[in-house]
């Protein structure tokens, strides 16, 4: 049997690659909605491709584009950012594949965990804002939450057959970005396309100025920290240019394990989407040739700061990584609007971990609040912030 989807981002970059394993693999996945914001022409020509049972888009204003466009296809046609998170509850729904950016995601997650539906997971910032939450609620309804990430998938593949308490350490591995080995002077005047040219993988605009500026890989420590029940110090980062490696997983006994393979994200998205099953596909294989060597080296946090501001969060926990999270989005979309410049960046973050009200033991409507404090905290900081 066909097992029916529903991709909550279907055209972001996860989104989309999700949707080519699945024409790549027309027996075995059926798409029952397809969801994004604002694209609504690719909504459109990706619901006449799949014929979903229902698509939603959040932009309201793109509404009557979408009902008249699909108004001959058999298709169901919501709007809002309500809708998005109720269409998870669906009978029909075997997976809900979570690629949304950002806090956006929360809510979707959470709805989809509490109708009993698996997740594959790609929207790491569901865990970073309320891992303690979700991770309850996943174990309290018996749900999988199946990490997309390369990095957390690499990690789920290498603890497969293994115990916990076996695990000494796990190593996330980060390409470094398009700054890797930059001075802090370097950074100054850096452009947003600049931050944009990744050197490995193709991603969208937020997360790839994540991957420039190393949050990305604060927030995957912070998520590694719910997904796999680690404490901080049981998570390191190791630069690794060729993203080969795509992560390790260090035991006890000394032993280490990694997984590796191309660069392409819709290895561990087939993964995620097949699990409990490896299939066979017909993607590039790796090639030793190719890579003559593997390097590896520490991150720089005292030029990356981003990265050490995510281990603070999670050593302080409670609200503080939602505050990071929310700090960082508004940072993020005021450096792509040419608001800040690059560097600007974790001084929005230091700013709001500093002035916002911490919360030691949280609830969801904590996390949704701290998150509208944050975002007033931000911009009323960035107003005011050199741009360089």
């Amino acid at each position: 049997m066909k097992k029916n989807l529903a991709i909550l981002g279907s055209t972001g970059s996860i989104g989309t690659q999700t949707l080519q394993v699945v024409r790549n693999h027309p027996d075995l996945f059926g798409i029952a909605v397809l969801t994004a914001q604002g694209n609504c022409d690719l909504l459109i020509a990706q619901a006449k491709e799949f014929n979903p049972n229902a698509v939603v888009i959040g932009n309201e204003k793109c509404y009557p584009k979408v009902v008249e466009a699909l108004k001959n296809y058999p298709v169901k046609i919501f709007t809002g950012l309500n809708s998005i998170a109720q269409i998870v509850e669906m009978d029909e729904i075997d997976l809900v594949v979570s690629a949304l950016v950002g806090y956006a995601g929360l809510k979707p997650t959470l709805n989809a965990i509490d109708a009993g539906k698996n997740v594959a997971l790609a929207n790491k910032e569901t865990l970073v804002i309320a891992g303690d939450l979700v991770m309850a609620e996943a174990r309290r309804k018996n749900v999988m939450l199946l990490p997309v990430d390369s990095e957390h998938s690499a990690i789920f593949q290498c603890l497969k057959g293994e115990r916990t308490e076996s695990v000494e350490k796990i190593y996330l591995t980060a390409s470094g970005g398009p700054f890797l080995g930059k001075t802090r002077d370097q950074l100054i005047g850096i452009t947003k396309d600049a931050a944009l040219h990744h050197p490995n993988w193709k991603m969208g605009h937020k997360i790839t100025i994540d991957s420039a500026s190393m949050m990305n890989k604060g927030l995957e420590v912070i998520e590694a920290r719910w997904l796999f029940n680690l404490r901080p110090e049981q998570i390191d980062v190791i630069i690794h240019p060729q993203s080969v490696i795509h992560s390790l997983v260090q035991f006890i006994d000394g032993s280490m394990k990694a997984q590796l393979g191309q660069p392409d994200m819709k290895l561990p998205i087939l993964y995620a989407l097949t699990y409990p099953q490896r299939i066979t596909s017909d993607m590039p294989r790796f090639s030793f040739a190719d890579y003559p060597y593997l390097s590896f080296k520490a991150p720089d946090t005292a030029v990356f700061r981003n990265l050490a501001l995510a281990y603070e969060a999670l050593r302080q926990g409670g609200n503080m990584p939602c505050v990071l999270n929310a700090a960082n989005e508004t940072a993020v979309g005021a450096f792509l609007c040419d608001r800040i410049g690059f560097l600007g960046i974790p001084e929005v973050i230091e700013h709001c971990m500093s002035t916002v009200s911490f919360i030691r033991n949280p609830t969801y409507d904590d996390y949704v609040g701290s998150h509208r404090e944050t975002l007033e905290h931000a911009g009323e900081f960035i107003v005011n912030l050199k741009k360089y």
